[in-house]
């Protein structure tokens, strides 16, 4: 007979704090190729603060807003659709 658990997770989704929308002090940030990607999601899983978002169409996008420019979606993007591109000085 197989024993069951009882899971408790937590799901982080991005929201503007007391400084404002995070991704204002990124120093690098994620170029995405739509045409590169498999749609394997294991950006949108791996990002640490929910800035990816998965489409209905099973596609990804990255909301630059709360992007903190850390690049574990890069490292962890096994077709390279995604690479990391300094920030441009305002």
């Amino acid at each position: 007979m197989s024993k069951k658990y009882n899971v408790v997770t937590s799901i982080s989704y991005p929201k503007e704090g007391a400084m404002g929308k995070t991704g204002s002090w990124r120093v690098f940030k994620p170029i995405f190729s739509k045409d590169k990607c498999v749609k394997c999601l294991r950006c949108w899983i791996f990002c640490p603060e929910g800035a990816v978002k998965k489409n209905k169409d099973g596609s990804v996008s990255i909301d630059m807003d709360y992007c903190k420019g850390c690049g574990i979606c890069a490292n962890v993007c096994n077709v390279k659709a995604i690479i990391m591109e300094r920030e441009e000085q305002q």
